[in-house]
């Protein structure tokens, strides 16, 4: 169990925070997908990310899984145009694509170790 403050920079959490906001916006995610992703299904992960955007905001303990599950949301409601915000990030984020990145680099680096049981398998509790 760790608090974001412990791992993360203030605008590495405001990135996470508005990638699983996403999830509630313009991204849209199937049953399979929130699974393959470590939630129940699509209410759950609308319902987790929920959950996960409070306890960044709240600098909450969270396991293993949970930073698993928060990384891999990002990346994907990022990149994919087809589940995800893809091209429209910057328009619904106001973040541009080379800023976004390369923090998104930057905080795969430091949940490295965190996420680590979770390489390769899927991230549930």
């Amino acid at each position: 169990m760790v608090r974001a403050s412990e791992l993360l920079a203030e605008h590495e959490v405001e990135l996470l925070r508005r990638a699983l906001l996403e999830w509630g916006g313009p991204a849209h995610c199937s049953d399979q997908l929130a699974v393959g992703m470590g939630f129940a299904d699509e209410r759950d992960l609308l319902d987790q990310c929920r959950r996960l955007r409070s306890a960044l905001s709240e600098d909450t303990q969270l396991g293993a899984a949970d930073w698993a599950r928060t990384l891999l949301a990002a990346e994907i409601v990022f990149v994919s145009d087809l589940v995800g915000s893809g091209v429209e990030w910057q328009t619904t984020t106001g973040r541009d694509d080379e800023t976004t990145i390369k923090t998104l680099r930057v905080i795969q680096r430091k949940l490295a170790r965190t996420v680590s049981p979770y390489y390769g398998k899927r991230p549930t509790a």
